[in-house]
């Protein structure tokens, strides 16, 4: 008898075709999005690959996370041959997608006016540094506005500016694009016309520190950066234990505050009416603090996981990126899923690669294609335009396809 199989995830973009011409972060992850849930995503590379391929270091990753369940097509477009083919592709796309600077679509007649003019259904997404305004013409990168936007102020230490540890706003931007399009969509379905979506880093970034411009606002005492900020919370802390492990604790409720000296005996906190409530509890901090980390300091972090988890507190162990290959929820839950990895010195063998973080009734969205080779689909999609053999081998020997 054989094992039943799951059901396939859910595909809701199943049959939309989206075209898009990206590199980095940003515009490949707004590809992602619409690729994971189903549509068929065509990656347009220069005929000598996306350099995201190659990058070292802190980029070695971007371009096997940002770009599986897409196929990769290679095109010159300094040719107008080359020209050709994509305003043709373009011509097939419900969606086309671009993260270039300002001004590089309309110098090849790729932008939405132009292509908008051919097919008033289509929808066209621009990811950018900024929203169209007086910086539009500045060049941004994530670290860029992370410093002018003030999440850096807020994560660094006075004095010592730092940026998030992830490309967050790319990361972040190319969702809101992706949000953008699927609200297109929907327009597109009750009118048949399709729109311009414009998603920023700058105003990404914004939107992330609106919180702290509103306690601004609100309270007329400027927001401190992250390590020296009034926590709204009387334990919310990491805190140092045995054998120098380290190990986030929080008790954000009065009745986690009383489960958590109930869990680790502390009886005569319990009883302290200085701490009776959350509000007296981060007032009174510089006192309870130190008596905290000086009671948890001969505690392992394994035991005071344990209780925190029996009593039902907040806790999370500090982790490392590369420790979560192991994570025994993200296992048992389908978090990763493995990928052949298409470049690079480990090119060919296979990796896990993070999920988008949602189900769709109750499945994972999974991996259809592992990240593309380069212009590994390049002929088959010239065919399905409507090329011959004979003209794709053509287009190939002139190197405006690869």
């Amino acid at each position: 008898m054989q094992t039943p199989q799951p059901p396939a995830p859910p595909q809701p973009l199943a049959g939309l075709r989206v075209v898009e011409f990206t590199h980095m972060v940003m515009g490949p992850a707004c590809g992602l999005v619409l690729a994971d849930l189903g549509a068929e995503v065509v990656k347009v590379e220069p005929v000598g690959g996306d350099r995201t391929r190659r990058l070292l270091g802190a980029g070695a990753g971007f371009f096997p996370m940002f770009n599986r369940n897409k196929q990769s097509i290679a095109i010159d477009l300094h040719t107008p041959e080359g020209l050709d083919v994509a305003r043709k592709l373009c011509a097939s796309a419900d969606v086309v997608a671009e993260n270039f600077k300002p001004g590089t679509m309309e110098k090849h007649g790729l932008d939405y006016a132009t292509l908008n003019a051919a097919n008033p259904r289509l929808i066209y997404v621009s990811h950018k540094g900024f929203l169209p305004g007086p910086y539009s013409h500045r060049t941004a990168l994530d670290e860029v506005v992370q410093m002018m936007g003030g999440l850096a102020y807020m994560t660094g230490r006075s004095g010592d500016p730092l940026r998030a540890g992830s490309s967050v706003n790319d990361i972040m931007g190319g969702m809101f694009g992706a949000i953008g399009v699927l609200g297109a969509l929907i327009q597109r379905g009750i009118t048949g016309k399709g729109m311009q979506v414009q998603s920023a880093l700058f105003e990404n970034n914004v939107f992330l520190v609106g919180q702290h411009m509103l306690q601004y606002a609100i309270t007329g005492r400027a927001a401190a950066p992250m390590p020296e900020r009034i926590s709204a919370w009387g334990v919310y802390d990491v805190f140092t234990v045995k054998d120098g492990e380290q190990i986030f604790l929080a008790a954000v409720s009065d009745a986690q505050w009383v489960a958590l000296c109930d869990a680790l005996g502390f009886a005569d906190l319990k009883a302290d009416a200085r701490y009776a409530t959350n509000n007296e509890r981060v007032t009174g901090r510089a006192a309870l603090m130190p008596v905290l980390r000086e009671r948890l300091a001969q505690r392992s972090a394994q035991e005071l996981a344990a209780l925190f988890e029996q009593a039902g507190l907040p806790f999370a162990p500090i982790r490392r990126p590369e420790e979560l290959f192991d994570d025994p929820h993200l296992q048992a839950t389908g978090g990763l899923a493995d990928i052949r990895l298409p470049d690079g010195e480990r090119a060919g063998q296979t990796a896990a690669s993070a999920l988008l973080p949602f189900t769709l009734d109750g499945q994972r969205l999974g991996v259809r294609r592992d990240p593309p080779l380069l212009g590994q689909h390049t002929a088959a999609l010239l065919a399905g335009l409507g090329y011959g053999q004979d003209e794709i081998e053509r287009l190939r020997s002139r190197s405006v396809i690869a």
